[in-house]
């Protein structure tokens, strides 16, 4: 989408200098910054917050190394879901649609929709409960008012892309600040921190859901459909030379955005570990997380953070549903308002409020849904990219294969473990 007020259309033009050799440094890389940003706010999520400070609350900065790894995982994929949306001009759901059969496609946007669904349950969630704790709001109510100014904020979209990247990128600095002020009052244990997020540990049945609830959180089926469709086209290339450029600035922006995005998650869970556990491991859902923190740290802590979360919620609800329109457009060609789409996804979150469900637990479930639903883009993205008729020459070599093959199998390998513990089948070490 394109602008004639100027923003767009001034950076589509910034961009084409760059790829023309005639811009340098930051100047050059800024027309490309934006989609990875975007993304990167389905890795600050509400979710995020739900099995975060549940992990560091019960078990300290034993499962740091879960947060590390997911990141690892996200910035891989999230860096060739970009690469094919360079490369192509089409997105990761248009190019499943061209090249699988139609039965797999069909089933590929079902569990996409249902990814949607979980998604925004606890997007939509979680900034309710920032908004009910800040203004002594029922949740219901907040949900209201959360729901007409995600659509005001969605609205930006008719302006063009780059008005809203710029929204989403402050709400990220909020977010990112808060975190850093939650570190400045609460200080971790930084050889804790340094040591458990590389030594691999669990303990006991619930870690290893919580670790699969991490994931979950961090990749995120519908940031990886969206970056593609963000990337395609977005500054048009027109030959190879100028596609190495773009994948450049594109590699840098995903390993920044999503390097911060790591280290949040990671503050997160240190900042929970150090005001939490052990007197309070018992601190599961947000609404106590809040609450214990006013005596322990103070009002300006517990301001904070929900401060973090609203910017959370409402950011990445509003890309959740852009995400939405796209995955439906891209794969079965079909569109509805979306008006429509926004109340759509928002009907779970008011079901799980009105039943009575608590909030947090629907969080941290919703993650692992995601968990169980991600590997379908993932193997999606390695069966595409690994292919010269669709990637050409720049089709993903043997380490590239290998990697991403791992990472894969890293993600398949425990959700199959927390299905066979679901089933009795296993049990956690």
């Amino acid at each position: 989408m394109r602008d004639t007020a100027g923003w767009t259309d001034k950076t589509i033009a910034a961009g084409r200098e760059s790829l023309a050799g005639r811009r340098r440094g930051l100047r050059a890389l800024f027309p490309f910054a934006g989609p990875a940003v975007v993304a990167s706010v389905a890795y600050m999520d509400p979710g995020n917050f739900a099995t975060n400070i549940e992990s560091g609350a019960r078990y300290g900065y034993l499962l740091l190394w879960v947060v590390v790894l997911a990141n690892l995982v996200a910035m891989l994929f999230q860096s060739l879901s970009a690469r094919l949306g360079i490369v192509t001009g089409k997105s990761l759901a248009e190019q499943c649609r061209d090249h699988f059969p139609k039965p797999v496609v069909w089933a590929m946007w079902t569990l996409s929709e249902i990814a949607a669904m979980a998604t925004d349950l606890a997007e939509f969630l979680g900034a309710g409960i920032g908004l009910s704790l800040l203004f002594g709001l029922p949740l219901m109510a907040s949900l209201g008012v959360v729901g007409v100014a995600t659509y005001a904020v969605l609205q930006l979209q008719g302006f063009g892309f780059r008005p809203m990247e710029l929204v989403i990128a402050g709400f990220v600095a909020v977010i990112g600040g808060s975190y850093f002020i939650e570190l400045v009052i609460a200080p971790p244990d930084w050889k804790a921190v340094a040591y458990h997020s590389i030594a691999p540990a669990l303990a006991g049945p619930h870690s290893v859901m919580l670790a699969v609830g991490i994931v979950g959180a961090t990749v995120m089926p519908h940031a990886i459909y969206l970056h593609s469709s963000l990337t395609k086209n977005r500054v048009p290339v027109h030959n190879d030379e100028e596609r190495r450029r773009a994948l450049k600035f594109s590699n840098v922006e995903v390993l920044v955005a999503l390097g911060l995005a790591g280290l949040v998650n990671m503050a997160m869970t240190a900042m929970a570990a150090a005001a939490f556990h052990p007197e309070h491991a018992d601190v599961a859902s947000i609404e106590t997380a809040y609450k214990t923190l006013i005596p322990l740290l103070g009002g300006a802590a517990a301001g904070v953070f929900l401060t973090s979360l609203l910017a959370s919620g409402f950011s990445s609800s509003v890309v959740g549903t852009i995400a939405g329109q796209g995955i439906m457009q891209d794969f079965v060609h079909f569109t509805i308002p979306l008006w429509l789409r926004r109340l759509v996804t928002m009907i779970p979150a008011f079901v799980v409020v009105g039943l009575g469900v608590d909030a947090t637990q629907a969080l941290v479930l919703s993650q692992v849904v995601l968990s169980l639903v991600v590997p379908v883009p993932l193997i999606a993205l390695i069966l595409l990219t690994s292919r010269r008729d669709v990637m050409g020459d720049f089709v993903n070599g043997v380490f590239g294969r290998a990697m991403a093959g791992l990472a894969a199998g890293i993600v398949v390998a425990l959700n199959l473990f927390l299905l066979a513990q679901a089933a009795g089948l296993a049990e956690a070490p």
